[in-house]
């Protein structure tokens, strides 16, 4: 309910939540026991931006090799969505060319409560080969 289009998203009985640690999730199994072992999206919110860690530990899944991991949990056709709080990041996306069919960075501008402005963001996209 944090979200204004959350209950549509979480009412859907194709959508898992799952509370833990995401990179260990990754690194692991999978996303876990109630999780089919592909996705049809998956969606990050974690780090501010793909060089502006909240922990140096992180680094690697904005490689191609913690990419390819989050390719293999998705279905052929599947998406990847990763927001970040900086400004597009021509390398990241290179490094997304490398791993998935299609990418794009798209800026997302938005009314921002705290500073009484307007507000970018980028969320960029990767899509599985289908």
């Amino acid at each position: 309910g944090l979200l204004p289009l959350s209950a549509g998203l979480v009412d859907d009985p194709r959508c898992s939540l799952v509370h833990g640690d995401f990179f260990g999730l990754l690194a692991g199994d999978g996303f876990g026991p109630d999780v089919p072992p592909r996705c049809h999206a998956i969606l990050v919110d974690i780090d501010h931006s793909p060089r502006w860690l909240l922990h140096p530990s992180h680094a690697g899944f904005y490689e191609p090799a913690g990419l390819r991991r989050v390719l293999d949990l998705l279905h052929p056709g599947g998406v990847f969505a990763l927001w970040s709080d900086a400004p597009p990041d021509r390398e990241f996306t290179t490094v997304m060319e490398g791993v998935f069919s299609s990418v794009a960075a798209h800026v997302v501008a938005f009314t921002n409560p705290y500073t009484q402005g307007e507000s970018t963001n980028t969320v960029y996209v990767g899509i599985a080969e289908g």
